[in-house]
């Protein structure tokens, strides 16, 4: 038997073995999104939680957490999607917040605008210092 162990500050009801799909969480959002804002104000308290958002960072900002921190920063409450639990592939497991973000930008190579959006998922660690950061795409 594997034990989970739960990283994030929001520990209620964790499921109890891994690898059963994602798990929704109602009544969210679980964390003060200004609080999170004023978190990640320190890129330092930024922590890459899986694998995969490790390679999405890469992909998008070429792992730079400042930019990481700029996304947050441009989220508004209106778009929070929803919450749930998210493995890290090493038995540790987060009640996360989603949000969906759309924003227009230009394109350095073509110097024309798109709209782009942005997939993020976070929670804050049981110490309350760090945001887990679980997707960035």
């Amino acid at each position: 038997m594997v034990k989970i162990i739960v990283l994030s500050e929001y520990s209620t009801n964790p499921p109890t073995q891994l690898g059963t799909g994602r798990i929704k969480i109602e009544g969210g959002p679980l964390y003060a999104l200004a609080r999170v804002q004023q978190l990640v104000d320190n890129s330092d308290c930024i922590n890459l939680f899986t694998r995969a958002c490790i390679g999405e960072v890469h992909k998008l900002f070429d792992s730079d957490l400042e930019q990481v921190a700029w996304l947050i920063h441009a989220l508004d409450s209106r778009d929070y999607i929803d919450s749930e639990w998210c493995e890290n592939g090493k038995n540790g497991i987060a009640a996360c917040d989603a949000y969906r973000i759309r924003r227009t930008e230009v394109v350095a190579v073509t110097n024309k605008s798109t709209t782009v959006e942005y997939f993020v998922k976070f929670a804050v660690s049981k110490t309350g210092k760090l945001v887990l950061l679980v997707s960035a795409t």
